[in-house]
This record gives C-alpha cells, sequence and structure tokens, in this order.
C-alpha cells in the first residue's frame, strides 16, 4: 500500500499465508538467525553513519508477536544505537497533552534505532472501538498522525509499520498456552478476554486505521502471523532491505591516514 485507501479490509488477508518462508520451518528459523547477524552489521553502520534514524513500529491484537519479534529479529544487535518502548495506556500527565506529546519524545535520534511495541495508532483503535471518540476525531487523529509522520519521514527517519495480522483461532490457541503453562501465565490479563469479544470491532478499526495512514512516507505492512517462524522472516527481511537501501557507509577522516599509535 502506497497511498491512504478508505477501501481497505484485514479480512482480504490470510493470516495463515506464508509468502517469503521456504516451506521448511528449521531453514526458515536459521534465516531469520542469519538475517539477524547482519542486521547487527547494518545497525553498526547506521549508529557510524548518523545519516538516518530508523522507527520500526510493531502493531497487533494480544498474542500476535510483538515480543518474539522483538526478540528474533533484533535480539543480535548492539545495545548502542537500538532502544525499545513498550506503550502502555497513557498516565494521568500525558492525559493532559495531546495524543502525539508522548510520542514525539521517543523517536529515534540521529543514529539510532528504535522499536515501539505498540504506538501512537493505539489512540486510533482503543478510544474507537470503547466509543471514546467519535468519527470525526477518528478522522481528525488520522490526519495528524499523517502530518507527523511525514514530518519524521522529511527530517531524516525512516519508518517501517508493522501489523502483525494473527487469526481468532490462532489466538485462541495461544491465549490458552499462557493459561496452561504457569511460566507464561504471567503474561495473561482478564481484560485480554474483554478485547476478544470484540474482536470484529478491532479488525474494523485496524482496517481503517491502516487504510488512512498508509502513505508512500510511511507505508503499513501487514504480516501474515499465524507462523511465528514466518512472521520473524518477513519483517527481517523488510528491516534488511530498508537499511541496505539507505546507502550508508563509515565516516573516513583522511587526517588519521598513516598515523601511528606509539
Amino acid at each position: 500500500m502506497q497511498a491512504p485507501d478508505p477501501t481497505f479490509s484485514l479480512a482480504a488477508l490470510d493470516p495463515g499465508a506464508k509468502p517469503f518462508s521456504c516451506g521448511d520451518k528449521q531453514e526458515d528459523r536459521a534465516q531469520v538467525e542469519r538475517l539477524a547477524q547482519e542486521l547487527d552489521a547494518l545497525q553498526d553502520l547506521l549508529y557510524a553513519d548518523r545519516r538516518y534514524k530508523l522507527l520500526v513500529v510493531l502493531q497487533g491484537l494480544d498474542t500476535s508477536g510483538k515480543d518474539g519479534t522483538l526478540r528474533a529479529v533484533f535480539g543480535r544487535m548492539s545495545p548502542i544505537g537500538v532502544r525499545t518502548v513498550a506503550w502502555k495506556a497513557p498516565s494521568e500527565a500525558e492525559r493532559a497533552h495531546d495524543f502525539l506529546w508522548r510520542i514525539h519524545q521517543q523517536v529515534p535520534g540521529t543514529g539510532e534505532i528504535v522499536a515501539f511495541n505498540r504506538s501512537h495508532y493505539e489512540d486510533v483503535l482503543v478510544p474507537v472501538v470503547g466509543r471514546g471518540i467519535d468519527a470525526n476525531e477518528q478522522q481528525r487523529r488520522f490526519a495528524q498522525i499523517n502530518d507527523f509522520e511525514r514530518m519524521l519521514t522529511e527530517t531524516g527517519t525512516v519508518v517501517l509499520k508493522f501489523m502483525l495480522h494473527i487469526s481468532k483461532d490462532e489466538q485462541r490457541e495461544r491465549l490458552q498456552q499462557r493459561l496452561d503453562d504457569p511460566d507464561k501465565r504471567y503474561k495473561f490479563q482478564r481484560g485480554d478476554l474483554d478485547v476478544r469479544r470484540q474482536w470484529d470491532a478491532y479488525q474494523q478499526a485496524y482496517s481503517q486505521a491502516i487504510g488512512a495512514t498508509s502513505t508512500a512516507g510511511a507505508p503499513w505492512t501487514v504480516v501474515p502471523a499465524d507462523s511465528k517462524t514466518h512472521r520473524n522472516l518477513m519483517i527481517a527481511l523488510a528491516l534488511r532491505d530498508a537499511l541496505r537501501g539507505l546507502d550508508l557507509r563509515y565516516p573516513d577522516d583522511p587526517t588519521l591516514q598513516g598515523l601511528r599509535v606509539e
């Protein structure tokens, strides 16, 4: 998607598709590991180059794999120049400002990669489903997000936005696995079931948000995420290609040529 599309619908996309898979799960995992190592080298180059910034937005319903993506795709990168921000419900102080105020404080600086686990898009999802804002405010926020992201891209930030698209059946299985495993039960919250009951409303809200905010400068990529290995592979490939496309280079100081340390 390269321009806003008011007719976009998630229902038209298969969350079980595997367009980037070789068909062998073990080989897909191995390729993700190879990509993770290449991404580590590219991140080092980005940090040294200092001409660009990279913002990665991960959105998706509960259990879609945002944490797993961060571990698999970003886990090999040096902690220098890489940050993750996990967004929660806004605090009282944050609610006293416009909804993008807290977001702007966390966007990447030059040479930095920042990955958002959830993002400013929560503010056009949760209050839409919960009817905390009306249709006019929803459209205003879409326009404000587009303006905000255009400002970021015009000042050197590459914006990659991924919607991790899982099926309702796959979410049920993953939620049940959390309940059945004492070591994973801490991830489960009773509110997850309330959100699940609003599945159709969230699918519609996501469709509206993606359709309204997928622009040439900050397009959305919908990632079929029923397969964890495919999800990681698809995102790793997209991230690798984006960094390769920046023509990154290590800076050089010619005055250091021939210098010897005594």
